[in-house]
């Protein structure tokens, strides 16, 4: 086992020299992996030439490297360096020879970095030293629990602001990688097969519920916050076979993905589950609101609408019946196409504390056009359906999808 130094060693040739010397001194062995695309290794990179080189890393990722260096496309370089660096890593954790990542990079060492950590699974520790980390850093972690360090300077020589930092870094890899080797080695546990829950503030009672209920048969639940990232990480993880069941209580990042809120998981929410023929219980929960910041980042067009200050970061505003009618097709449909046993339990109750009779979002026409939606896009298809005079958050109701969701399980192990 090594920890994978990742860098473009034609402009950071100094900087990995440095770095290495300090993971081998940690006690740790190296593996060294050129992306470097538009020259060869830059003075200083030490004595030591690259266990990979970046001519292995452009024909992984399907090109030469005397074609990228010819053609001159930056851009065109990067993914092909970053699709190439992603396949070898992958290969190499695969073999039993990654404990760690660590890269040092600008916008486009990260880049190529941030697609190479992406291939490696949750829990193998993944370092990023970037330029790019004090921004959004969405692009460089996307569902992956990458750790990120500002570099605060440039990644550009060894000077009395980079030393500690790259120090620190390396410290950091050298101990993360150790105690990762440390699990490796132990034993198996014999870990409670393990389900997803999604949750949002104004359905946690109903998801405590269901995971207490599921907790006393067996499983382990792991929450996910409906906030576009939570969303992704988890349809990712459903993706890469960690879970042996779904329950999708909260579906409320489709509203923004569909009104246009700020917590959108993207399109493809809602698809993995079904495309892997996991089994999964979904609901409506939340999908009576939209997503936006402080209310002054409330774009002009919604101003007339029915607008919650949740809190001073979050505003919600209340879909209408048109709204809700899309957002229950769009669920529906997707529902319809899973390839795994699936369950839609309905709480006509509300679906979301805020949206409970007396609360300030009440609209029973807009439920009621979501709720029909819905029903209509799944009919004729081997949805079940459960339906509830409940609202969501109803201990009964919540219990019932967990159980639910149990019988699926037992279905397909059976």
């Amino acid at each position: 086992m090594a920890v994978l130094l990742l860098g473009t060693l034609d402009t950071k040739g100094v900087e990995y020299s440095y770095v290495r010397d300090l993971v081998t001194a940690a006690g740790q062995e190296v593996v060294l992996l050129d992306a470097g695309v538009m020259a060869d290794p830059a003075p200083g990179a030490g004595d030591q030439a690259p266990d990979i080189g970046a001519a292995a890393v452009a024909e992984a990722g399907g090109a030469s490297l005397d074609r990228l260096r010819s053609d001159g496309d930056r851009g065109a370089a990067l993914r092909v360096m970053a699709a190439g660096a992603a396949k070898l890593v992958r290969e190499l954790w695969e073999r039993g020879r990654v404990s760690g990542v660590l890269a040092l990079g600008g916008s486009g060492g990260s880049s190529i970095a941030a697609a190479a950590m992406a291939a490696l699974p949750v829990g193998v520790p993944k370092l990023l030293v970037s330029t790019m980390a004090s921004g959004d850093v969405t692009p460089y972690v996307g569902e992956r629990d990458v750790t990120l360090m500002y570099s605060v300077v440039d990644i550009s020589g060894i000077n009395a602001i980079s030393r500690p930092i790259l120090g620190n870094a390396a410290a950091a890899i050298a101990a993360m990688a150790a105690a990762y080797d440390e699990r490796r080695r132990e034993a198996p546990r014999g870990d409670r097969p393990l389900v997803a829950a999604t949750m949002f503030g104004v359905t946690t009672p109903a998801v405590n519920a269901a995971r207490a209920r599921l907790e006393e048969l067996g499983y382990e639940v792991l929450v996910f916050h409906a906030t576009g990232s939570g969303g992704r990480a988890m349809e990712a993880l459903v993706r890469d076979g960690y879970f042996a069941g779904v329950l999708d209580l909260t579906t409320t990042e489709l509203a923004d993905e569909l009104v246009g809120g700020v917590l959108s998981a993207g399109p493809e929410r809602l698809t993995a589950a079904g495309a892997a023929g996991v089994p999964q219980v979904v609901s409506l929960g939340a999908v009576d609101m939209v997503n936006f910041g402080p209310m002054e980042t409330v774009p002009e067009r919604f101003g007339r609408r029915r607008l919650l200050v949740h809190n001073p970061t979050v505003t919600l505003m209340r879909t209408t019946a048109e709204e809700c009618a899309a957002i229950g097709r769009e669920i529906g449909t997707k529902l319809r196409a899973a390839t795994g046993p699936v369950a839609l339990f309905v709480p006509r109750g509300g679906v979301s504390a805020v949206d409970v009779e007396g609360a300030p979002f009440h609209d029973p026409e807009a439920d009621a056009a979501c709720f029909a939606a819905v029903l209509e896009s799944v009919a004729g298809g081997d949805v079940q359906v459960v339906e509830s005079e409940d609202d969501i958050n109803q201990p009964r109701f919540a219990v019932a999808a967990a159980d639910r969701l149990h019988e699926l399980i037992q279905k397909g192990v059976a």
